[in-house]
């Protein structure tokens, strides 16, 4: 199978095969993200594909779920990804699941129907990284996406019926937006419901912009303390049935499971690290690269 670059994935998907669909991502100017810097984005040839699916069948007897890489795979044409989506079905009958990491703007630069169109053709659920709600940290960090287009790509994916999980990052907003961070993003999840979320701590990527701003001064890192209490935060106040994949290598409280069901456990570990850990006094969070 022929890849092209650094491979990213989910660790969710850990099991999964890997189908590297596009290079790279379309935005790719994330200040804090250095995952596709090795490359530019494109969409691979579609024979190109097809080979990786085929040989990918000769070396595995048994699939039961399927990622697709790289980032924002859902900014292929749709025609395009109908193929694929075909391919993978036929090659692979007896997989379960295949997924995709998408943006949310992604959902909406195609229609309701085109969406539609790729759950039916065997699309299950998508990975879109929010980062935050709160706008100011929104442009700080060249997401290039608004509350109200977040918004928006969610409510088309959940009518096409395609599941999504919402990644975000706590202490992201710094020292100074640690507040409005939190509340913002916690009230765009609490609108957009999606079936899943993936909380991680925030780590300094070698060789991003944000590296360079927490040299400078210009980024000042929040405390391990912040970085808790955005959780207690988030976990009091959110109002949906979600599962929560809260168990990123970089969370101070690594946990998971249906919200719900679990929120006062994830509370009581959250605030007893908040009590006794002494690290939570600690100036900078540490942290660790992806």
């Amino acid at each position: 199978m022929q890849y092209e670059g650094k491979i990213y994935r989910p660790w969710i998907e850990a099991r999964s095969i890997l189908i590297q669909t596009t290079l790279g991502c379309s935005i790719n100017t994330c200040t804090f993200c250095s995952m596709f810097d090795d490359k530019r984005f494109k969409v691979r040839d579609i024979e190109d594909v097809f080979k990786d699916i085929e040989e990918a069948r000769q070396i595995y007897p048994y699939v039961e779920s399927i990622f697709l890489t790289d980032g924002n795979v859902m900014a292929a044409r749709t025609d395009y990804l109908l193929k694929v989506l075909n391919k993978l079905k036929h090659t692979f009958p007896e997989s379960q699941r295949i997924s995709l990491y998408s943006g949310l703007n992604d959902f909406r630069r195609k229609s309701v129907a085109e969406l539609k169109e790729l759950k039916s053709a065997g699309l299950d659920m998508a990975y879109c990284g929010l980062e935050s709600g709160d706008p100011v940290v929104l442009d700080r960090i060249k997401k290039r996406m608004s509350q109200e287009q977040a918004i928006e790509g969610m409510t088309m994916a959940k009518e096409a019926g395609i599941e999504v999980l919402l990644s975000f990052i706590f202490g992201l907003g710094g020292r100074e937006r640690s507040k409005a961070h939190i509340i913002e993003t916690t009230r765009i999840l609490n609108i957009t419901k999606p079936e899943h979320i993936a909380p991680m701590a925030l780590a300094i990527q070698p060789g991003t912009v944000m590296e360079q701003e927490v040299k400078d001064g210009t980024f000042i890192m929040p405390t391990q303390l912040q970085i808790l209490e955005e959780e207690k935060y988030l976990l009091e106040n959110l109002e949906i049935d979600t599962f929560y994949w809260g168990d990123h290598g970089n969370n101070i409280v690594p946990q998971k499971g249906y919200l719900l069901d679990s929120r006062e456990q994830f509370l009581a570990r959250v605030n007893h690290a908040i009590d006794s850990n002494p690290m939570a006094a600690h100036n900078i969070i540490q942290t660790y690269s992806w």
